[in-house]
């Protein structure tokens, strides 16, 4: 075991965050206003007194990105967890199905589902996170019929004080942290240099954003507003719902 550096945790961060703002936009870049009106509930905005275009889009647009940022960092986070952990015990990312990363320390294998928040899953996908440990220990053990393996569902943030879950440990927030890298003030300590360039980034994708509110308000004013100006709901619900 190796003791963490955290000015090279701090020159990842720097030189990799910008990966994640830079997705950010190509999200944004991919919507298409008609596929996200046919996934929406059109009957919620009726029952809500929504009356402008832009409002729609806005909120069409905004549900988009909660969704797609979380899923983005979540992605982001998983890696910088394997770097650290790289350092400090030589982990590697898994080439085991529904493992994101293994190592090994005090003569145990570790096999780790890396999630970005601690209420990450319903009751059927906590069920095939434990059948993927599972299989993963018979792969593991073909080669070494011995090996203690320890299954954990690490958790970058939030908190869960009972880690012991009978087939696996969670760990969650601090602990998943400490966990990975030996050191308990490690979840602390990543916070700064995530934000390092983060209003310049930011101001890069608010100018991407106003662009596409601007852009869907145009096309749906075109397409499912009258003449008048006013919302033609019956357009919107046969896109959303009609045979």
């Amino acid at each position: 075991m190796e003791k963490i550096n955290l000015q090279k945790v701090t020159q990842y961060v720097e030189e990799n965050i910008g990966g994640f703002h830079q997705k950010r936009i190509q999200s944004l870049d991919k919507l298409e206003l008609k596929k996200v009106l046919k996934r929406k509930n059109p009957y919620l905005f009726k029952a809500k007194y929504v009356l402008t275009a832009e409002q729609i889009v806005k909120y069409l647009t905004d549900a988009h990105i909660s969704s797609s940022e979380e899923t983005i960092f979540g992605d982001w986070l998983e890696g910088l967890a394997i770097f650290i952990n790289e350092q400090v015990f030589m982990g590697r990312k898994s080439g085991i199905n529904g493992i994101d990363l293994e190592f090994d320390h005090n003569q145990k294998r570790y096999i780790v589902n890396i999630k970005s928040g601690s209420n990450w899953g319903n009751s059927s996908q906590i069920k095939k996170m434990i059948s993927d440990f599972k299989s993963a220990k018979i792969v593991l053990r073909t080669s070494n019929s011995n090996l203690n393996i320890i299954a954990i569902n690490g958790c970058c943030y939030g908190r869960d004080n009972k880690p012991d879950k009978g087939d696996y440990f969670k760990y969650c927030g601090q602990r998943f942290w400490e966990f990975i890298s030996g050191d308990e003030n490690l979840y602390l300590d990543i916070i700064e240099p995530l934000g390092k360039k983060a209003k310049e980034r930011n101001e890069e994708f608010l100018t991407s954003y106003s662009q596409m509110i601007n852009k869907f308000t145009k096309e749906f004013i075109d397409d499912f507003c009258k003449e008048n100006g006013e919302i033609d709901w019956e357009k919107i619900v046969k896109l959303n719902s009609g045979k």
